[in-house]
């Protein structure tokens, strides 16, 4: 069971980190439209700020994954370095527990927000409603509780392997 777990983590942590670079690859691609539609064609995009945020919110919210299965979101360096196997273990429990409450908080009111704000219009793309923009936060809130999930059954410290 904890190896198909674990494999069903490695492949939704690493669909999540695709899509946040491509998120990337899209707020890069539309500010480089941006500067050309302003400065050099003098006829500015204006719907390319709106994208542009769109997808850097996207890109946070599905980065956060990798981070949290890397073991570099919420870390108790100091504790854990002068404890033993057993507490590390309790702590490594207590930290999965704290994120994934505050993951579930993130999960649940970010779909009440998608709900609210799908009666919202973007300015600037007015036929585009803000449930898309506030739909990051249940998408990601969910590729980050499997991936505190998948930190917890084998943890990785890789931020705490390249502190000195």
């Amino acid at each position: 069971m904890r190896d198909l777990i674990l494999k069903a983590e490695r492949g939704t942590t690493a669909l999540a980190t695709a899509l946040a670079c491509a998120m990337l690859v899209v707020a890069a691609g539309l500010g480089m439209w941006q500067i050309i539609t302003r400065f050099i064609l003098e006829r500015p995009a204006e719907w390319t700020e709106v994208l542009i945020r769109f997808s850097l919110i996207w890109m946070v919210f599905l980065g956060i994954p990798m981070a949290f299965r890397m073991g570099a979101m919420v870390s108790v360096d100091v504790l854990y370095r002068w404890s033993g196997s057993r507490m590390r273990r309790f702590l490594d429990t207590m930290v999965a527990v704290a994120a994934l409450a505050l993951i579930a908080v993130i999960v649940v009111v970010g779909w009440q927000y998608a709900q609210r704000g799908s009666v919202q219009s973007v300015i600037g793309l007015e036929n585009v409603s803000m449930f898309w923009a506030y739909l990051a936060l249940p998408v990601g809130g969910l590729f980050s509780a499997v991936a505190i999930v998948g930190n917890w059954l084998d943890p990785q410290r890789l931020e705490l392997e390249n502190a000195q």
